[in-house]
């Protein structure tokens, strides 16, 4: 549609630009990952996207090799992981996380991949944040809210809280961005973003 063509071309430019600046920096994290733990450098990771279509979503991996596995052992029945996971479906302080995997993500390094996916046209610079098939039921009739738009690497929800918002928050939103969608709230959202990854709130 006319939405698609006119936020495809700002979102070329922005990711082409950006890859340009960061890729020296996206190097130094790929050879760190690499030597600090086992495992490839680049996580995917099946992500839901525009109109629900499925994409692989790119990351550096920021967890132990043996995360996927490890998980059901953290979430057994009486594990103070339980009730955070089935809250939030994340963990604040993840075990499985490395000690470099922390400091990227608090600094958002690990997305920085998903250029490559803003590239390829599954993702935006900004929407909503790209969710797994096991979290659609969550969002109830806001999914559709959701798959009106392609997720971003960058978002509202990034910028008015994070970890610090209960999920039915994020779902809401997710949902006021892709029902708000405008150049000047993506401009507003890039540059609330700024502080955000400086100061490393993204923990």
């Amino acid at each position: 549609g006319q939405l698609g063509r006119t936020t495809r071309i700002p979102d070329l430019a922005a990711a082409s630009l950006t890859l340009v600046f960061v890729l020296p920096l996206m190097l130094v994290c790929a050879l760190a990952t690499y030597l600090t733990s086992r495992g490839p450098v680049i996580y995917r990771q099946a992500r839901v996207g525009r109109e629900g279509h499925e994409f692989i979503c790119f990351k550096f991996r920021t967890m132990t090799h043996s995360a996927a596995t490890s998980i059901d052992a953290l979430l057994v029945e009486g594990s103070p992981y339980r009730e955070e996971w089935a809250a939030l479906y994340k963990l604040r302080e993840d075990p499985r996380v490395t000690f470099f995997g922390r400091f990227m993500r608090r600094y958002s390094l690990d997305e920085l991949p998903q250029l490559f996916n803003v590239l390829r046209g599954d993702m935006s610079i900004v929407g909503p944040r790209p969710i797994v098939a096991d979290e659609i039921h969550r969002y109830g009739d806001r999914f559709a809210d959701y798959c009106s738009v392609k997720p971003g690497i960058t978002g509202l929800w990034q910028v008015s809280g994070r970890h610090a918002l209960s999920y039915e928050e994020r779902v809401r939103l997710d949902a006021e961005y892709a029902n708000n969608k405008s150049t000047r709230l993506d401009l507003l959202i890039l540059w609330r973003t700024i502080p955000v990854v400086f100061w490393g709130q993204n923990e």
